[in-house]
């Protein structure tokens, strides 16, 4: 078993090889799809995840979320971004 990746600031994450981004027009909603996997994303999901190309730090995508959102506290959104990605990079949908 390997050990357990934690998001950090300088993080930088991506969608795990095997995993592929899609919209399902049939739910209307956005996907991350995986062999006999699917996790469906909500709209805030989505808009962590698309930002989340292997360039990009965790404290970059945090940034860019507090500018697309000023009213939300910027606390918030930093700890809501954080969990998502640790939850997804302990699940194997993500690669740190």
């Amino acid at each position: 078993m390997s050990e357990r990746q934690v998001v950090e600031t300088d993080s930088v994450a991506k969608l795990a090889p095997h995993m592929k981004l899609r919209f399902d027009k049939a739910r209307d909603t956005w996907t991350i799809q995986a062999p006999e996997r699917s996790f469906h994303l909500d709209p805030i999901a989505h808009q962590v995840v698309s930002r989340l190309d292997g360039v990009a730090t965790v404290g970059g995508v945090i940034a860019d979320l507090c500018a697309a959102f000023p009213d939300a506290p910027a606390e918030m959104i930093d700890g809501d971004v954080r969990k998502l990605i640790q939850d997804l990079a302990d699940k194997g949908v993500l690669a740190l």
